[in-house]
């Protein structure tokens, strides 16, 4: 399994996927697939994508057609924004500088995540463009005004604040792996570890394994246990509406807030001086049971789409799913496992099959639905429900 694998005949993110599994020891990939409790959630965001029927039309001139948006006021070539997810770098050695260059070649945003691999620091000095950051707000108060700072000195052009982490659900399969970061051997997954060389080698070459945010600004961080146990404690109940005041006060440019999944609390985020929302149950990773984020976005942008941009995240595995969230009032979609499937596959060209996969099952949708622009997408490439359907 040294070397790259063959994409030539990946056709699909579920392709990335099967690679990803295959080529990332089981505790990191199933960190990354896998939702919390039961996983009722994780599979309601993608069957809430999948039930939403498309309308096919025909006799339109769609020869010209144009991806290209803007995102929170930055320029971007397809409505697509990569997520922040954890660990990225523990798929392969450097993945969030891997995965940040392939969606900027792309022309797309990338966010880093606070429980990275690779440090605001790292990625500022490995790539040209600015990225976003997004904010885990913790207890320590001192800490997330010390981690504001340095994005600010890392010149992000936003900030994403997540704020449905208050308490952290629990994820069953990271119990069963005794998933540790950095990666630690054990008898139990000497075996994942050895039938693996190329991911070994590659965090080998990296040199980061663990939380490069965090990295030598904890007491005694060296220790693994020191860490974790850091970080369990530092996940705040107490958050509320007032932080985000807080960091307005400290954080000078654009704002965005992620974990939105009702009308009410889109509203009081408008009010709070968001630029843009993301719709997001954290892809299925906390409340478990929760309705799919598909079905919260329509009231959502009826409520708040003029005061501000409502972004879509949740079960997005390609482009018709794209247009899906477009016609339903969002502005653009952030995508999650998508790419980290396509990065666990292949590094930076994994990242990248898999945003052409989904740029061009895009736009070959659009045609086929008679849209000609992703800016001038409405509930009209929705097909109306029969008679009678649920």
């Amino acid at each position: 399994m040294f070397g790259r694998p063959s994409l030539k005949n990946v056709t699909c993110i579920e392709d990335l996927r099967e690679i990803a599994r295959r080529r990332v020891p089981r505790a990191y990939f199933q960190y990354a697939d896998n939702g919390s409790y039961s996983q009722a959630t994780l599979r309601a965001n993608q069957a809430g994508l999948e039930a939403v029927r498309l309308r096919q039309r025909v006799g339109i001139d769609v020869s010209s057609r144009d991806l290209s948006t803007t995102i929170a006021g930055e320029p971007a070539a397809l409505p697509v924004v990569l997520a922040p997810i954890g660990l990225c770098g523990l798929n392969i050695g450097d993945g969030e500088i891997l995965a940040c260059r392939a969606a900027h070649a792309a022309g797309i945003q990338f966010c880093l995540g606070t429980m990275s691999i690779c440090s605001v620091e790292d990625l500022a000095a490995a790539v040209s463009g600015p990225f976003w950051f997004q904010l885990y707000l913790m207890r320590d108060r001192g800490f997330s005004r010390e981690l504001i700072q340095r994005v600010i000195e890392a010149r992000c052009s936003a900030l994403v604040i997540t704020l449905d982490l208050a308490v952290l659900a629990q994820r069953n399969c990271d119990i069963k792996n005794r998933m540790t970061v950095p990666p630690r051997l054990t008898a139990r997954n000497a075996l994942s570890f050895a039938s693996r060389p190329a991911w070994a080698w590659s965090l080998r070459r990296s040199g980061r394994t663990g939380h490069g945010n965090l990295d030598g600004h904890i007491h005694g961080s060296e220790a693994m246990t020191t860490v974790a146990q850091w970080v369990s404690r530092q996940f705040d109940p107490s958050l509320s509406w007032a932080d985000i005041d807080w960091i307005r006060e400290i954080w000078p440019g654009k704002l965005i807030i992620k974990g939105i999944t009702d009308v009410a609390d889109a509203k009081i985020a408008a009010e709070h001086g968001a630029a843009a929302i993301v719709i997001s149950n954290h892809g299925g990773r906390q409340l478990d049971g929760a309705p799919p984020t598909i079905a919260a976005l329509p009231a959502i942008a009826d409520a708040v789409g003029s005061d501000l941009e409502v972004m879509f995240d949740g079960g997005i595995r390609s482009g018709q799913d794209v247009l899906r969230a477009l016609a339903l009032g969002a502005s653009s979609c952030m995508i999650g496992r998508a790419f980290v499937y396509g990065l666990g596959a292949a590094g930076q060209q994994g990242v990248a099959r898999a945003i052409d996969i989904i740029r061009t099952e895009l736009d070959v949708t659009m045609a086929l639905t008679g849209t000609t622009s992703v800016r001038s997408v409405s509930p009209q490439v929705i097909a109306p429900r029969a008679a009678g359907s649920d």
